[in-house]
């Protein structure tokens, strides 16, 4: 089974995530996530994709882009080749810096966008680090910074106010994003995407795959918009399988 091409992007919203292979870490000091940041304004330049949130994590990046082109594939090779070449030149390492296979989930709701802006800003305090206000690796401060390369304009505009952002932000509301309980493909849809996608009358037909095969299947369910939690619960594999795939 083929690995299948990504759908077009152009004028979505993104949610982006980067990991490090093998959990590898992908900043080791400052001037490391001071470079990626660079390479972020870089290149939103260059492709013209707008970053709306970020925070860079020890070893993972959540990302939330507006795509206006279609430029996301290019833009994330150029991100990948970069910052690799820079981290393996530094630390005198070769191979493989990402997993080969950004997660990227389009984001074609109002309600969606907002809690991926929240999750992403809020991801540093779910890994028991710090506030999302006071982290300095994400965007958080830098809703009112006309100066800065982030795109915040939407969001600047819905609050209103820096204590609406704040109470917004704090409220938190155990966001999952990626994972979002509330899955916006029904099961009934999800169901005939497994059979037409697939061939399968169940999704517990998965369990009887072959492991590459069925780690195929899982990617291309995951492209077409079922999430993690989706995918377990119709075909009874364990989220901790499916998020160990090599995205």
């Amino acid at each position: 089974m083929a690995r299948q091409a990504r759908k077009d992007t152009c004028g979505c919203y993104l949610h982006i995530i980067v990991r490090g292979i093998g959990k590898q870490l992908l900043f080791e000091e400052r001037q490391d996530y001071q470079y990626y940041l660079w390479l972020l304004e870089k290149y939103c330049k260059d492709t013209a994709v707008s970053i709306c949130a970020y925070c860079l994590m020890e070893n993972h990046v959540h990302l939330l882009v507006h795509d206006k082109e279609g430029k996301t594939p290019l833009f994330m090779k150029k991100m990948g080749v970069s910052y690799s070449y820079y981290f393996n030149k530094k630390y005198e390492r070769t191979g493989h810096l990402f997993q080969d296979r950004y997660q990227c989930e389009r984001i074609d709701d109002d309600a969606y966008l907002f809690t991926a802006f929240r999750y992403i800003l809020n991801n540093p305090q779910k890994a028991g680090i710090a506030l999302a206000s006071e982290y300095e690796w994400n965007s958080y401060k830098l809703i009112n910074d006309s100066s800065s390369f982030v795109d915040t304009q939407l969001f600047r505009e819905h609050f209103g106010t820096p204590e609406n952002y704040r109470e917004f932000i704090e409220a938190n509301d155990e966001d999952e994003c990626m994972d979002i309980s509330s899955a916006r493909i029904s099961d009934t849809k999800a169901k005939q995407l497994i059979k037409n996608k697939l061939g399968c009358e169940s999704g517990t037909a998965l369990q009887s795959f072959d492991r590459e095969s069925r780690d195929r299947a899982i990617l291309l369910l995951l492209d077409n918009g079922l999430s993690i939690r989706q995918i377990e619960r119709l075909t009874g594999i364990s989220r901790g399988i499916i998020q160990k795939i090599d995205w």
